[in-house]
């Protein structure tokens, strides 16, 4: 068995016979490099050629090195001289099946581009030419074309098993059993049928099914098993696999004389036995190759992670001909329902502890734009996403995050395939940011970038034996896992808040009159969209000044809570709803002024742009109680006796003109002849929330219907 790494510069003269056959690039220098990957056989050398992933390769001290420790010259033939030890030559001899396995998946998968997989027959059992050597993969093939090719073979011997079974031995019968008569005629009610004998066809069959039934179960190859055997599995198919397989079928050998059955023993053998070689006929091109083989391990990743088709329409080749790897749908970062968002991922195909490039990073940054747009685009066009997805929030004017990362193979230096490698980790160099504007998270141009390294040697099997239910069963823990390591990253850099406006204040008003300080602060994620989610970022000293700054004005305005990512806001807002809060307002200035407008809609156009309106009031025991607590006046209600056509304000300033003569000429009067005139500056930039107001709990009778009246605010909400 020969060996060659992908895309390594060799020296021609070290590798030229195992290039036999097969298109390499030479370069001046008299170095060499093969930039497939996978199986061909070598009529020269008359031996099987594997060419390994690059993966395997590790950069020590300016030198590639497989595994980190042999020149990839010294284990070119495994057969001579080689300084692998037992274990790393049982690691190449199986991992060969699982490349061949994955370009097998690959190759048959019609979304996949097939132009790049070069494939001719590959080996099967024959009476030709013994090769120099059969790898575990020869064996496989052999094992699977035996049972392709004498489907006839197996039914003649399963035939011959169970002739005459079903026949009763009447000598046996009429010694041993009592007959009763009926009708003149004797009935046998337990007759004895003919005894089964010990049968090593049967046995070799078992053997050989069991066989068949291993490697479907661990490399995804088709198992077509014709006969119902009762197969060897589990655990004691793992002690065939320690030894005893080779001692049963030894045991059993001479019991076989046809050539079909020599045959298929020598195979079992050959399996149990794996380094034994088998008679091979081989054809002059065999071989399966893969040109560029980090298009399979894109597949393999967008397989195993990524959505297909992808959602809303979306194409990976994208508009300015960037090509996105990955994307998919998943619960957004901040949502712990059922909100969904993007997550855009690339996989790099490196070799081990390769770095990132900053064109990789800048790139990556360049999908998550485009797929931003593309999803502006379909609302703007008056569409909606099918998945529901929107990315812009139009009340805050800020974007969801979205999760940005890079998925590249590492190999597992313990060659285990069970761990997928993913590990959590707080190495900086993982993480990147690209920003313009400082501590907007919710910002269009705020992009994050993380990266995993993952155990190639598990995509690489998990894709190579094709388990629907294996492949779907990871795709849900991982995606849920990088939704989780991601958050805990963001939460090392950001707080998180959860902000409810308090009820005499109007949250929607009030962001719109402070956007420039919260642009890119807020977002509104969740389902109760009366609720802001706030992020901050804490990595510097002025941050965190700035911060502390913004958030004592908001909580004048707002609950406001500390909400980790994925938390349901509505349990960490019970403790400050439940402390109450004090109005903006001098806690004194708790009274409101009543003022009776129909119209509201028609006439609010004449006062609201200057703010500035004068209530007429009367000398009537309502205009004695507004002019006494005149002081105390902090709010203005638009009201028409009834809890709908409300409209609350604050008041800046309160002042009583007893003159008409005394009131500005261009100042709006509610109404045109009364003794005097409360003139109210109001706060119109922050309309406030009055669904828990009652105007009506204020009494009145038909001939003050229609007057302004004083009331306190607490007496006109409803009770908590």
């Amino acid at each position: 068995m020969r060996i060659l790494i992908e895309e390594y510069q060799y020296n021609v003269a070290n590798i030229k016979n195992i290039l036999y056959g097969i298109d390499a690039l030479e370069n001046v220098e008299g170095k060499v490099s093969v930039h497939y990957v996978g199986y061909f056989y070598n009529t020269l050398l008359k031996d099987c050629v594997f060419i390994l992933p690059k993966v395997l390769l590790k950069d020590v001290v300016g030198q590639e090195l497989v595994f980190g420790k042999y020149k990839p010259e010294s284990i070119a033939n495994l057969d001579e001289n080689n300084p692998l030890d037992a274990v790393e030559r049982n690691f190449l001899y199986k991992f060969a099946v699982w490349i061949y396995r994955a370009i097998v998946v690959y190759k048959n998968d019609k979304r996949n581009d097939t132009d790049i997989v070069y494939h001719s027959q590959i080996a099967q059992v024959g009476n030709g030419q013994r090769r120099l050597s059969n790898t575990y993969l020869d064996i496989l093939l052999s094992l699977l074309q035996f049972n392709r090719n004498n489907q006839s073979f197996f039914f003649f011997i399963v035939k011959n098993l169970h002739s005459g079974l079903n026949k009763i031995n009447w000598t046996r019968t009429i010694g041993t059993q009592a007959a009763i008569v009926q009708d003149g005629r004797p009935i046998y009610l337990n007759p004895v049928n003919k005894k089964r004998q010990i049968n090593f066809d049967e046995e070799l069959l078992v053997i050989f099914f069991s066989i068949l039934n291993y490697i479907g179960e661990t490399y995804g190859f088709p198992k077509e098993i014709c006969c119902q055997f009762q197969l060897i599995t589990g655990k004691k198919f793992e002690t065939y696999l320690n030894g005893f397989g080779k001692t049963r079928l030894r045991q059993i050998k001479y019991k076989y004389f046809s050539d079909k059955a020599l045959q298929l023993w020598q195979l079992c053998y050959a399996f149990f036995d794996e380094a034994r070689q088998v008679f091979i006929t081989t054809e002059q091109k065999e071989y399966l190759l893969v040109k560029n083989f980090y298009i399979v391990f894109e597949a393999i990743i967008d397989e195993l992670i990524g959505d297909n088709p992808l959602p809303d329409g979306m194409e990976k080749k994208q508009e300015d001909g960037k090509i996105v790897d990955h994307l998919f749908t998943a619960k957004s970062l901040i949502e712990s329902e059922n909100k969904q968002t993007y997550y855009i991922g690339d996989s790099k195909y490196y070799k081990m502890g390769h770095e990132l490039g900053s064109e990789s990073i800048y790139k990556q940054y360049t999908y998550a734009r485009n797929v931003i747009q593309w999803n502006l685009d379909i609302f703007n066009s008056g569409k909606t996403a099918e998945s529901g997805i929107r990315l812009r929030d139009d009340v805050t004017e800020g974007y969801n995050i979205i999760p940005n990362f890079f998925v590249s193979a590492k190999m597992d230096e313990s060659f285990d395939y069970t761990n997928d490698g993913i590990e959590k980790t707080d190495r900086k160099k993982n993480r990147h940011k690209q920003v313009q504007f400082n501590n907007r998270l919710f910002d269009r141009d705020t992009l994050l970038l993380f990266h995993y390294d993952v155990n190639f040697l598990f995509v690489l099997s998990l894709y190579a034996r094709n388990n629907t239910d294996q492949k779907a069963q990871w795709k849900h823990n991982i995606r849920e896992r990088f939704r989780t390591e991601i958050q805990e990253w963001l939460q090392k850099d950001y707080d998180f808040y959860a902000m409810k406006a308090h009820p005499d204040v109007n949250g929607e008003e009030y962001i719109k009159t402070h956007f420039k300080e919260l642009l890119g602060k807020l977002y509104t994620p969740f389902t109760d969209e009366s609720v802001y989610s706030l992020a901050l970022d804490t990595t510097t000293e002025v941050n965190k000044a700035e911060n502390e700054q913004l958030l004592s004005e908001l909580k004048k305005y707002f609950f406001v809570a500390d909400c980790r990512l994925g938390e349901h806001p509505d349990k960490v807002l019970q403790k400050p709803i439940a402390e109450g809060y004090l109005p903006v307002a001098d806690a004194t200035k708790n009274g409101v002024l009543m003022v009776m407008m129909e119209n509201y809609e028609g006439k609010k156009q004449k006062f609201l742009p200057t703010g500035k309106l004068a209530v007429g009031i009367k000398y009537t025991r309502d205009g004695i109680e507004i002019a006494e607590n005149l002081q105390s006046i902090g709010y203005v209600l638009f009201h028409i006796r009834k809890d709908v056509g409300q409209h609350l304000f604050r008041v800046k300033s309160v002042q009583l003109i007893k003159s008409v003569d005394d009131l500005p000429a261009d100042i709006y009067r509610n109404v045109s002849t009364t003794e005097m005139y409360v003139v109210v500056d109001i706060e119109t930039s922050n309309q406030m929330d009055a669904s828990e107001i009652h105007s009506s709990r204020k009494a009145y009778t038909p001939n003050t219907r229609y007057d302004a009246q004083y009331f306190k605010l607490s007496q006109l909400k409803s009770p908590k």
